[in-house]
């Protein structure tokens, strides 16, 4: 799917989606953080560290060791992450690989 037909599905369900890398103490996780169209897009991952909810969920992910980096990395279509263990959240450019 390319990025217009990403945009146009997005408007339509009234979603945003975000790429986003995600480093934990053991992890890098590279994946799609989803919110509700609500506010502003530029607030989307502030709003989701920020919020009420503890956990968040990451669609389409990759998974690497960062204390064993020779270690297969694993692809898995959902996570659930404990807001408690992100060192550093921050988006993805467009060109960034979503396998760390």
């Amino acid at each position: 799917m390319n990025s217009f037909e990403e945009i146009e599905k997005d408007f339509i369900s009234g979603i945003w989606s975000e790429r986003v890398l995600v480093i934990t103490k053991d992890y890098e996780i590279s994946g799609k953080v989803f919110m509700p169209r609500t506010g502003r897009k530029n607030r989307l991952l502030s709003d989701i560290l920020n919020g009420g909810r503890r956990f968040v969920a990451i669609k389409d992910c990759t998974i690497s060791h960062r204390g064993y980096p020779n270690r297969k990395i694993e692809h898995h279509d959902f996570l659930q992450l404990n807001l408690n263990s992100i060192i550093l959240l921050r988006p993805m450019s467009k060109d960034e690989n979503f396998e760390t």
